[in-house]
């Protein structure tokens, strides 16, 4: 699809844009589950995203219109310190909340947002809102962030005037995304490292399930609790304050103190899952992407059987992916319980790939998946007025 956001943001507020900036979106490769359990994770920014056109006005007051939505949310510099209006909308008004209580002067403007990230999808999309608010206005003004500020800037506005307790991975990895790379990071520290992804013959499918995943945030809740316990178990004998600070070795060796055991499964894939995330690094520094589907493929199946957040949806998704041969390693990312599911697929066979899984889908499951190709993209940026 192609629209020049100039043009609308021309139609909707009759001046010109100074300004259109691009944020992307994410998916995390391997890792899953792990950014609250003190390990790593491996996510990389994807080409799909979220523009915003800015522009100044002469009133005061900060608008905010959406290609998405048929709805404009208007704030001044008393409404701004609350939600108001749109659900969409509060992403950019908590960003400007949190720049105008840090001390910066930021006077009225006009955004036009345009965003391709299907909603609810588990591919941040409330992440690239927030950043391109974030970037966006720290270029305009030339506020001094740093990418790693502007990170710390966005999960305030997610954590406490949203009020949504989510982990630090989502803005960091769409901040610092660069093109054919993948991030691993420690969630903990913030310490990553930058590892080459060469597809080669191979694209990035993703493959959104089209299921809500109204479970997500309570049994994320809950497996964060079960991880909780499973630490405290082992501190009968050995003192750690994360699972992930345990090699496979040593919890083997102490693993006997979890006697409840569903508490052990979700433990083991913790332990066996921060391992792939080294193991999947090592496989991508050597060109190897035979051996990084197969730890694709072990950590769906580790997440299906032993952290249970995986689903009838994502597993159709993935056991069809392991019965295609020009897929080489597929799973599911993101929380879970419906959401997105990724695939290395053959380059030459998306439609081919498409179609089948659609059918196989539709057959299992009752209704349509919606299926992407992306690259690994670059992080946000400046760009021209034209998308697609």
């Amino acid at each position: 699809m192609n629209i020049n956001l100039q043009e609308k943001f021309a139609e909707q507020y009759h001046k010109n844009a100074e300004a259109i900036y691009f944020t992307p979106g994410r998916v995390n490769l391997i890792g899953e589950h792990i950014d609250y359990n003190g390990g790593l994770v491996m996510p990389c920014a994807i080409s799909l995203g979220t523009w915003v056109a800015i522009a100044p006005n002469s009133d005061g007051q900060y608008r905010f219109k959406s290609l998405n939505f048929d709805v404009e949310t208007v704030a001044n510099s008393n409404t701004i310190t609350e939600k108001n209006g749109s659900i969409w909308a509060n992403y950019p008004i908590g960003v400007i909340n949190e720049l105008i209580r840090d001390g910066k002067v930021i006077n009225g403007l006009d955004f036009l947002f345009y965003g391709n990230i299907p909603i609810g999808s588990g591919l941040s999309s409330s992440a690239s809102i927030e950043i391109a608010t974030a970037f966006a206005l720290n270029a305009y003004y030339n506020l001094g962030y740093d990418k790693l500020a502007l990170v710390r800037i966005a999960k305030r506005v997610e954590n406490d005037f949203i009020g949504l307790n989510s982990g630090i991975m989502d803005q960091f990895a769409v901040t610092f995304g660069e093109r054919e790379k993948a991030i691993v990071l420690d969630c903990e520290t913030l310490k990553y490292k930058m590892v080459h992804v060469d597809l080669g013959d191979y694209v990035l499918a993703i493959i959104n399930t089209n299921k809500p995943r109204e479970l997500a945030d309570s049994k994320y809740n809950e497996r964060v609790a079960e991880c909780q316990t499973a630490v405290k178990f082992l501190n009968e004998e050995i003192t750690l304050r994360y699972l992930c600070e345990l090699s496979a070795e040593k919890f083997a060796l102490h693993s006997h103190l979890i006697s409840n055991e569903t508490i052990l499964n979700r433990a083991t894939h913790v332990i066996k899952e921060n391992d792939r995330v080294h193991l999947a690094a090592k496989a991508l520094n050597g060109g190897d992407l035979t051996t990084f589907g197969r730890l694709m493929y072990a950590s769906h199946e580790s997440l299906r059987t032993l952290y249970e957040v995986s689903g009838k949806e994502l597993d159709a998704v993935v056991d069809f992916c392991s019965g295609d041969e020009h897929v080489i390693g597929a799973r599911m990312t993101g929380a879970g319980f419906g959401g997105c599911a990724i695939a290395l697929l053959e380059k030459g066979y998306e439609e081919d790939f498409a179609k089948h899984l659609t059918n196989y889908y539709v057959d299992k499951i009752g209704y349509l998946p919606t299926i992407y190709v992306s690259d690994i993209n670059d992080g946000p940026h400046l760009v021209t007025d034209t998308i697609g």
